[in-house]
């Protein structure tokens, strides 16, 4: 079972496999993702995942996993945690917004945050807006991606393993379950973590044999730099 449970803060393991950059790309850029089960909770490490400070840095704030959900607390807390931090927010709102406008917030602002929600519906909303296709542009340019949850999530090889904590029927227009593929591991998020607790167990149990899936809890973070990862 290739499995990365919670590890003190600062371990780094080199031992699961990375997605390949594109041809004509590999070696010039190295792709930058902070995937978190909580921002809020986990926004301190997001200036040493930066090597810098993120003050007046502009973040693509995609809450859009969000709009299948009752309650928008943790996007907000998200929100907050930037401002606090400097940073300024352009709200992406990929269901929505028209391709131009799309295009222009990932190419142009300094970092893109997907947030927490329904991991099914972000991917189908990721692919039907044309957005899937530009972050991975984005990411593979070396532009720093911070995920939360369903924003973590979705980076991976495939996100079917998580329909145990979030309902297929908020995207009934998906017809693959098939990740971002950022990541060529499952990130696994709340695990052990209320009201999550549970259910992450069960999803190891189930799903741990299928391929490398690294499961962090609401407290901690997991960076990737090119070819390492370390739990901050």
């Amino acid at each position: 079972m290739d499995i990365l449970k919670p590890a003190k803060a600062g371990s780094h393991t080199s031992d699961l496999p990375r997605a390949e950059v594109p041809p004509g790309t590999k070696g010039a850029v190295m792709r930058q993702l902070l995937l978190t089960s909580s921002f809020s909770a986990t926004a301190n490490r997001l200036p040493t995942f930066l090597e810098d400070s993120p003050k007046n840095h502009t973040v693509a704030f995609i809450p859009t996993a969000n709009l299948p959900q009752r309650s928008d607390g943790y996007v907000q807390e998200a929100r907050r945690a930037f401002t606090d931090m400097g940073c300024r927010i352009d709200d992406l709102e990929v269901s929505t917004a028209d391709p131009e406008t799309i295009r222009r917030s990932l190419e142009e602002d300094d970092m893109i945050y997907l947030s927490g929600g329904n991991t099914f519906f972000l991917l189908q909303e990721l692919r039907r807006s044309g957005a899937a296709d530009l972050i991975r542009q984005q990411v593979n340019q070396g532009k720093p991606y911070i995920g939360e949850s369903a924003g973590a999530v979705v980076t991976g090889p495939d996100i079917g393993f998580l329909d145990a904590m979030d309902p297929r029927s908020a995207a009934p227009d998906l017809d693959s379950t098939t990740g971002l593929g950022l990541v060529d591991f499952r990130l696994l998020p709340h695990l052990d973590s209320e009201p999550f607790a549970e259910v992450t167990r069960k999803i190891l149990d189930h799903y741990g044999d299928d391929g490398p899936m690294v499961a962090i809890s609401n407290s901690q973070a997991v960076a990737v730099h090119g070819q390492c990862l370390t739990i901050l």
